[in-house]
């Protein structure tokens, strides 16, 4: 097997190029541009992938509420050119999508499965969905998995790290921590996504599955427990999204059930306090 993965050098795109069997091309932005089409099609078409697994994404959150357009050229359009170019050379496209593709529903306690109608509340949110939808309305053999919260040990390159060591970084400096704790969600580490991921490709199953560690907390919670298993101490101070102020609107609630992965015999994730653990000692070791 032969797979391409574009956005490898992000923490999510390494753990998955370091599980897939067979030649894995890893590119990066450096690479191609997601946003040049022709290019794109060019570049692939002359490396002739069974698999493409898209892991690049525009994930400003905020910023996407002031630069729609740029959300939109690699969230949705960029994607609808990689299903036309996966469709013509009849591979397989995995794309990865987001829980903030929900959040309408404020009274929401359940987690949504991947027969849940979306509504975003988020420019973000909303280019995510369109570019599920647009890659649904291309015909092509596709897997799409949302998830959530991810950090890995990689970090993500284009934020500066992931919530985990700003949570460190900011405690080692001595400064206060103010998170939200009326957002509920299910932080996951990039090992197991990409374990459930590669998993998925290797079954031949294609459509939607979502895709997180198990289980549920709030952003404050995660960072508590975050401080308690490095053994810092810290000012944690929980905040609502008001006080917080940010400029995208984030679900209430956006859990999302694994339940549909047991149907294709792939084992979800472990709970999310289980995953924690193995990633903290991890970072000591890079």
């Amino acid at each position: 097997m032969r797979t391409v993965v574009l956005g490898a050098p992000g923490q999510l795109g390494r753990d998955i190029c370091s599980r897939l069997p067979g030649q894995v091309i890893p590119l990066g932005r450096a690479d191609v541009d997601l946003a040049d089409a022709a290019l794109m099609r060019a570049r692939l078409s002359a490396l002739r992938p069974d698999v493409i697994i898209n892991c690049a994404a525009y994930n400003f959150v905020d910023r996407a509420e002031a630069e729609p357009e740029a959300a939109f050229a690699v969230n949705t359009w960029a994607v609808r050119n990689l299903a036309l170019i996966s469709r013509d050379l009849d591979c397989v496209l995995v794309h990865f999508s987001t829980d903030y593709v929900f959040g309408l529903d404020d009274s929401r306690n359940k987690p949504y499965t991947e027969n849940d109608p979306a509504g975003p509340v988020s420019v973000y949110g909303l280019s995510k969905l369109a570019g599920e939808y647009v890659l649904r309305s291309i015909g092509s053999k596709h897997i799409v998995i949302r998830t959530c919260g991810l950090y890995g040990v990689w970090g993500s390159g284009g934020k500066g790290g992931n919530f985990v060591e700003t949570m460190l970084r900011v405690a080692g400096q001595g400064k206060p921590l103010r998170v939200v704790n009326d957002q509920k969600c299910t932080p996951s580490f990039t090992t197991d996504i990409a374990d459930a991921t590669v998993a998925i490709v290797q079954t031949g199953q294609v459509g939607l599955y979502h895709i997180t560690n198990a289980g549920d907390c709030t952003w404050y919670e995660f960072a508590r427990e975050i401080l308690r298993r490095a053994g810092v101490t810290a000012n944690l101070t929980a905040i609502t999204s008001a006080e917080f102020g940010a400029a995208a609107r984030r679900p209430a609630y956006s859990v999302l059930s694994n339940c549909k992965l047991s149907t294709i015999g792939v084992a979800p994730p472990r709970h999310w306090s289980e995953a924690l653990g193995p990633y903290l000692a991890a970072r000591t070791r890079t």
